[in-house]
């Protein structure tokens, strides 16, 4: 079981965070549950839910926070079946390939490709999208659920330029492999990202260029929160990782490349855990803020 996860998806709902984890749960079964569901008060958005949970290991964070934001493809998930792990991995991706395609869209049919003997990419019936793929034993490990981004319209060409900047900004990382676009496959322009993999705090992320006709782009449906143990670690990377200040709010900023970030205390479960006169106070000291405050929150949650 992974017990220290340093980025975290956050996945924005209106209406469907907890529903939407217990199916994501009971789809993916093994080390997969749901691990808290917080109320929050007297939000901008009215009540909100936060929920928890945890897939094949992998934590994800969950909001019922009103209709703002809807899912696209922009950011997606990779899960990764290793033959050489996993005996019955093609029969397991084909289970959840099923379970996921219930009311789900599918992105590209469920088939061999050059790059893989299985693979899918699925929209599910929340919005987030999946992309299944049966590992090549003889290649590199990859963990089982991997954040994948895909860079369109405006910043379409930028996958690279990404990688580079995110791995300058996160410690114990690394660029992995990289493939490119060639000649001859038009709209994508030669030498741009078909896809690579690069480590950021020791989890492995994916990125890739499209050039073709999206109507999307990355938005704060799907955003990614940054725990932090300390005031400084909340300095650094809000100054590296906020690049527009009409997006700061509430913890919450937006990259240069228009990925949404939420950089948040480590403590932040504990200041929301508490009781519901504590949570009420810190709910309210955030919602005044850009950029979080430990010590403020810390006071709210004291009732200083």
């Amino acid at each position: 079981m992974q017990t220290t996860q340093k980025i975290t998806p956050h996945l924005w709902f209106d209406k469907e965070a907890r529903e939407a984890a217990e199916f994501y749960v009971s789809a993916f079964g093994g080390d997969s549950k749901i691990t808290s569901a917080t109320p929050i008060k007297d939000t901008p958005s009215g009540d909100a839910e936060l929920v928890t949970f945890q897939l094949l290991g992998f934590n994800f964070l969950a909001i019922s926070a009103g209709p703002m934001f809807k899912f696209n493809q922009s950011i997606s998930f990779f899960v990764n079946f290793d033959p050489s792990k996993q005996t019955n991995a093609k029969e397991a991706l084909d289970a959840l390939w099923t379970k996921l395609s219930e009311g789900g869209t599918v992105m590209m049919a469920l088939d061999k490709y050059p790059f893989s003997e299985r693979y899918g990419w699925i929209q599910d019936r929340y919005g987030v999208s999946w992309q299944l793929i049966l590992s090549n034993a003889n290649g590199d490990e990859r963990p089982k659920i991997m954040p994948s981004l895909l860079f369109t319209e405006t910043v379409c060409g930028k996958a690279e330029e990404a990688m580079k900047y995110y791995t300058s900004v996160f410690a114990d990382s690394k660029e992995g492999i990289i493939a490119r676009y060639g000649t001859n496959q038009e709209p994508d322009k030669e030498e741009t990202v078909m896809y690579e993999d690069f480590m950021l705090s020791g989890q492995w992320f994916a990125a890739m260029d499209s050039a073709r006709s999206h109507n999307f782009s990355f938005n704060e449906a799907i955003s990614l929160v940054v725990s932090c143990d300390t005031q400084e670690e909340i300095d650094k990377f809000w100054e590296k990782l906020s690049a527009h200040p009409e997006a700061e709010q509430c913890g919450w900023c937006k990259d240069q490349f228009g990925v949404s970030w939420q950089v948040v205390p480590s403590a932040m479960g504990r200041l929301m855990g508490g009781s519901p006169e504590q949570r009420a106070r810190v709910t309210q000291a955030f919602l005044k803020m850009k950029k979080f405050d430990i010590a403020a929150l810390e006071s709210a949650f004291k009732g200083e």
